[in-house]
């Protein structure tokens, strides 16, 4: 942590130290180090035992959903081997709505569970959606600093061998040429040895600059040699454009290369994006078509979910482990990256430990690795412009003839001194310090963030599906079987003759009870005065369901003729009557 103290607008969030903190344990349970240190089998160790506990906890859901199934095929045996009475009892004290008794409650209860474990799946997808889109965004802002970097570092070179190809071409062309025509004049002569000695020297200067060279960077001496006229004016290509090394196998190239990390890192990324939005589309799709089969009482709907939702535990407990170890492994890392960087082979072949401190920390008490040698440089610049402005003052005159390799060789100056203040500034530790920062904090922070969220999104789903896979065996009891379905439609169409009204009024009173007959309510019948008339026929029930006497004849209801009943005199003994 010491080293992480000198890089400005850096510090390790607390999710990284939190991470960081967690205990490491190898194959033998052995505590190790948490330093992190990828190429080591031990430390790889640790990764594995911590990314195995979503081993243990697929294991342990795998039980549970086993114990349950091994209850619900229990529980329907012991239901089949009920009596009638408990059934009778049931449907005594169910209600309309299908759920009565202890069977109607269960199947309510499990229905629920079934229906909460899916809405937690979806409040999952949410959460993955959300943690890969943070994820996607921590790895293009790494991607980009990756490539900036790259630019300047392309850029440096750029420079570099344009402004010594310059040079060369200056030594083995006009310089030659004016040694030749000032053979008469020492004085001259020696200017212009001068010239060429001091081009010498900042050819060698330059060729000793090394910032992470591509393995093809020695093509320049060769290609120098080969007359081509130089850059008068540089343009570096942009980021995108940036030449990258690109090693055989899938190796990474020594030294390192941030244009080869930074197109790794977009083709891994885009087919993991890729793989994470197929499993959130595929979880939010079992949950969907569970809920409709739930809805619609599909058997067939659920089975092909059931299976579907087994590939998707199985895949859930499978992300969550990797994205355990990937996590553990960047809080490792983002807690001090100098330390890693510094001590890195792929980081500091080619390049010394002073120039990666230089960049990495970019302290203002640290003087620049480059200044002396860009101070020599400069020098032997002005020199060779001090003598070329001597000579076309005095040497001109005199010899004529040495006009135009003079002009060249100033040309070739001028280009080279404005190559030379481009590369004063790229040299400085600002630019790339900067990208470094940005890296570290777009995969420490953003790309942090976006792997604990993948993490939860991962055990909430596994949760989720564990629970539904608990549930929707109970769910399946509730839905009434193929062969009660034909039977009910065979009751039905035994007689095409009964009216459907007919049909349904047993169903109708088994819910709601039989009611008594209409003469039984106390006041609904009538005594006749004569108990010598014979008793009231039982009623007929028409077409409509109701009691009537409409199909027996009026000779046939044994009524008693009106003459014998006088109702006046049951008014006089009233007590409303006024006498």
């Amino acid at each position: 942590m010491a080293a992480m103290a000198t890089v400005p607008s850096y510090t390790p969030s607390l999710w990284v130290r939190m991470c960081h903190a967690l205990p490491r344990l190898d194959l033998t349970m052995t505590m190790r180090d948490n330093l992190f240190i990828p190429d080591s089998w031990e430390y790889q160790q640790t990764l594995l035992v911590l990314s195995s506990l979503s081993a243990i906890a697929l294991v342990l859901s795998l039980l549970v959903i086993i114990s349950f199934l091994i209850h619900y095929c229990c529980c329907r045996r012991g239901d089949r081997s009920e009596g009638s009475e408990e059934e009778e009892e049931d449907e005594e004290g169910s209600t309309g709505h299908g759920y009565g008794g202890k069977k109607g409650r269960g199947i309510c209860c499990v229905t629920w569970v079934s229906v909460a474990a899916v809405t937690l799946c979806c409040v999952a997808i949410g959460v993955g959606f959300y943690g890969n889109s943070e994820a996607n965004d921590g790895i293009y802002q790494l991607t980009s600093s990756l490539l900036t970097a790259n630019y300047t570092l392309a850029s440096i070179d750029l420079l570099v061998s344009d402004t010594i190809s310059g040079l060369q071409l200056s030594i083995a062309g006009p310089l030659t040429t004016m040694e030749e025509l000032f053979t008469g004049s020492k004085p001259y002569l020696v200017s212009t040895r001068n010239c060429r000695r001091l081009s010498e020297n900042v050819v060698f200067l330059l060729t000793s600059l090394t910032m992470a060279r591509s393995s093809d960077g020695g093509a320049w001496n060769s290609s120098n040699n080969s007359g081509d006229p130089p850059i008068a004016a540089l343009t570096p290509v942009p980021p995108s454009m940036a030449p990258t090394v690109a090693p055989v196998g899938g190796v990474m190239p020594s030294p390192f290369s941030p244009g080869w990390a930074a197109n790794t890192l977009m083709v891994n990324e885009d087919y993991r994006w890729l793989s994470y939005v197929l499993l959130l589309l595929l979880d939010l799709l079992v949950c969907l078509f569970i809920l409709l089969g739930l809805a619609k009482q599909a058997r067939w709907l659920l089975i092909l979910m059931t299976v579907l939702a087994w590939l998707a535990l199985f895949l859930s407990w499978g992300s969550l482990g990797l994205e355990t170890a990937t996590v553990v492994a960047v809080s490792d890392f983002c807690t001090d990256p100098n330390t890693f960087v510094l001590n890195s082979t792929h980081f500091n072949s080619g390049t010394s430990s002073d120039v990666l401190d230089y960049y990495l920390t970019c302290s203002r008490r640290m003087n620049s690795p480059f200044q002396q040698l860009l101070t020599q440089s400069q020098r032997a610049l002005s020199s060779i412009h001090t003598h070329l402005s001597s000579l076309d003052r005095n040497a001109l005159p005199q010899v004529p003839k040495a006009e135009k390799s003079l002009r060249e060789v100033q040309q070739i100056l001028n280009a080279t001194e404005g190559n030379f203040h481009q590369l004063v500034a790229l040299l400085s530790c600002r630019g790339l310090n900067k990208d470094y920062i940005d890296s570290l904090k777009g995969l420490c922070y953003d790309g942090m963030e976006g792997l604990l969220y993948l993490s939860l999104y991962s055990f909430l789903s596994a949760l989720a599906f564990t629970a539904i896979l608990c549930s929707l065996p109970g769910a399946w009891r509730s839905f009434p079987s193929d062969s009660e379905e034909y039977e009910d439609s065979d009751s039905e169409s035994e007689d095409p003759f009964t009216s459907h009204q007919a049909r349904r009024q047993p169903a109708v009173g088994s819910q709601r009870g039989a009611l008594p007959p209409f003469y039984n309510y106390q006041g609904a019948g009538w005594t006749p005065p004569f108990s010598s008339a014979p008793p009231l026929p039982t009623p007929n029930v028409s077409s409509n369901g109701n009691p009537g006497y409409e199909s027996l004849a009026l000779t046939d209801r044994q009524s008693p003729p009106p003459s014998h009943y006088h109702p006046s005199s049951n008014f006089y003994n009233s007590p409303w009557c006024l006498r």
